[in-house]
């Protein structure tokens, strides 16, 4: 196994045979590209190329995703109450909060 980095991504190189070519940097510059085009909004963190003879597997290691819960609150898809004015703040203190019970 072969590994370097390059533009900041950890690039694995995992050739089957010893007779496999090399992959040139061009080969790995144009596997970058299509990560970007494929993943536009994830963080590429890795690639990792198995060569075995004129095949390549390819697989990308991206970062975790940040995401925010939704929630339905007074009729209303939320995130956070930080943008509901006074009335609605009281509305969401003032509901039911409903839990489940386990009979076990």
């Amino acid at each position: 196994m072969e590994t370097k980095t390059v533009e900041g991504v950890k690039i694995n190189l995992n050739y089957a045979h010893s007779t496999d070519a090399p992959v040139s940097d061009e080969e790995i510059a144009a596997y970058l590209k299509r990560a970007y085009e494929k993943f536009p909004h994830g963080h590429l963190e890795s690639l990792t190329l198995d060569v075995d003879g004129e095949e390549v597997g390819i697989h990308y290691g991206l970062a975790p995703q940040q995401f925010d819960r939704i929630r339905r609150i007074t009729g209303y898809l939320v995130g956070t109450l930080d943008r509901f004015n006074d009335a609605k703040r009281s509305e969401e203190h003032d509901r039911v909060k409903h839990s489940i019970r386990c009979g076990c």
